[in-house]
Formats: structure tokens, sequence, C-alpha cells
């Protein structure tokens, strides 16, 4: 019977992994479609479409009973705080914050998103990090802002403290959607997780599109983006892919694996995003993209790969096991 658990609990963290991987490489990939979309309409609308897409998704796995949800008898209250956090939340001081802030400061500021969740997770859900799990943890985000620093070629502008203030507040706005989510899911599912998400989304971001187009006298213009195929690919991707499966796929491995070892694969998408940006578009890849992506790996593999005992360890552990003969 133990080893059956022992089994499952492989196959879980396995599947996990798994997911975590699937979300980091959707998220790399995410950013070369925003920017396609963000030519043909504001970030608003193209909020509001992408989650009205996620929305029409969860509706069609619902009614197939793919996603069975049962919120009787559940404190779905609670899912508020979390909506509340991401989208609503992450989205608009990202968003507002960029306005203020260049994309290599934001890139840098958003490596820190691991370390704020581990402190996190340390105060709430007394999750435990080693020394090397905390170094590599740092590696990781060091690869980061190596590549981001030189990417741009200077440091932060103290000049935009607004934005960057508003990307930071972003950052621990993620980091504690990432916590309260490992908590939450004690008590519901990663289908109903994700479904609550994307509906307080689709309604939260059309009423906020609908009011700026009203202000604007713009109102006929809220499909017009629709008009073109490189806005229709884009939107498609952002919605299924970057928005249900990404939310999905991380309420999926956060009810598996502890918090701050899902949080540090966040920065293993700036690595997938680097070899999209070769490979699809031709960007040029430098020295210190490369040494950069490897320092972020190595973090990645240092916070999740368990050490293995040393085999006098094993041995002396063993020889306490065994039953001592009686001496005459």
């Amino acid at each position: 019977m133990s080893s059956m658990r022992s089994n499952k609990s492989r196959r879980d963290r396995a599947f996990a992994y798994l997911a975590v991987l699937i979300y980091a490489s959707i998220i790399g990939l995410s950013f070369m479609y925003t920017k396609v979309a963000l030519a043909y309409a504001s970030a608003i609308d193209t909020l509001a479409l992408r989650f009205t897409l996620s929305f029409a998704a969860i509706v069609i796995l619902v009614a197939t009973g793919v996603f069975r949800l049962s919120l009787k008898g559940k404190p779905w209250p609670r899912l508020l705080l979390l909506a509340l956090m991401y989208p609503l939340g992450f989205f608009t001081l990202q968003a507002f914050g960029l306005k203020h802030a260049s994309s290599a400061e934001g890139g840098i500021i958003f490596a820190v998103t691991p370390i704020l969740t581990a402190m996190l997770a340390g105060f709430f859900l007394k999750e435990s990090t080693t020394l090397r799990q905390k170094l590599s943890i740092l590696l990781s985000v060091f690869g980061v802002v190596l590549i981001f620093v030189m990417q741009g070629g200077s440091s932060m502008d103290l000049t935009n403290a607004a934005g960057m203030l508003l990307l930071f507040l972003s950052c621990l706005v993620s980091a504690g959607y990432t916590v309260l989510s490992r908590f939450l899911l004690r008590t519901f599912t990663p289908p109903e997780v994700t479904s609550f998400m994307m509906t307080i989304g689709c309604v939260t971001f059309w009423l906020a599109s609908l009011l700026d187009h009203a202000a604007n006298g713009t109102m006929n213009q809220i499909f017009t983006p629709l008009a073109n195929p490189d806005f229709i690919w884009a939107i498609l991707y952002l919605g299924i892919l970057a928005s249900l499966v990404t939310a999905f796929s991380s309420s999926y491995a956060l009810s598996k694996l502890e918090a701050s070892k899902i949080s540090v694969f966040s920065n293993l998408s700036t690595v997938i995003s680097i070899a999209a940006g070769a490979f699809l578009l031709g960007e040029a890849v430098t020295v210190y993209h490369l040494i950069g992506s490897v320092l972020i790996v190595a973090g990645v593999i240092g916070t999740n790969v368990r050490p293995k005992p040393k085999a006098a360890a094993v041995l002396r552990d063993t020889e306490r096991s065994m039953p001592k003969d009686n001496v005459v």
C-alpha cells in the first residue's frame, strides 16, 4: 500500500512539473503575441477579448463535463480575493506600470517575483527552503537581471520611479496570488479556481472596456480589431493558451508542489522568449543571452532537484535500522 502511495506521489509530481513547464513555455511565447495584439487594439480591449475566449472555453468544458464544479458548502468568496490579485490586480498594475517604465525595467523587476513568493510562502504557508534553494532562486534572478541590463544597455532609470513602483506591486500581487492559490487549492479543485478567475476576468475587463469606449465615443470600434487575421491568431493564443491553459496548469502544479518551486519557473519564460525570438523572428542571440539563460536554468534545477544522499549517510542509516545481535 505504501509503495502504491509512493508511486502515485511521484507520478503526481511528474505531472506537476510537466504542467509548470507548459506554463513557462506558453508565457515565454505570449510576449510576442501580446505585441501583435497591441498593434491593433488597446490593452483593455485586448484583455476583454482574450478573457471572453477563456470564458467561452470554460462554458464548453463545463457543459461537456470535462470541468466539474462543486462550490456548494465551500468558502467561494475567498476566490474573489484571488481574482482581485490575478488577473485583475496583476494586469492592471502591469499595464499602468509599463506606461511609465521600459519593458527592460519591467523584466528586471518581474525577476524578483520568486524571491517575494518564497518569502510570503515561508511566512503564510510555513514552507521552508534550504540554503541551496535560496541561492538557486537568487541565481535564477541574477540570470534574468543580467539579460535585461545588458539588453537595455543601462541600469534602471530612477526617474521612472512611479512606473517601477507599480511594476513592483504587480510582482507582489503575483507572489500573493501564488501563495493564496496554494492555500485555497486545499479546498478547491484546479478547474474551480480556473473557472472562477476566467469568469471574473471576462466580466471586469468588459466593463472597463465598455466604460472606456463610452467615455471616448468609440463604441462602434470595439470589434474593429477582429477584422485583422493577425489579431485573431494572437487573441486566440492569448485567450486559450496564455490565459486558460496557464491558469489551469499553474493551479494544478500548485496543488502538488511548493509555491517557491513553482514560482522560479516564471524566470524560465525569459529563456523561452529568447529562443522563440531567435528561431521564429530571427533575432540575434548574444553571449550574455546564453550566460543569463544558463544561470536561469541552473537556478530552476537547483531549486527543484533534491540532492542525492551521500553514501556514508545511507550506510549509517542502514546500520541503525539493522537489528543488533545479542552479546553473551
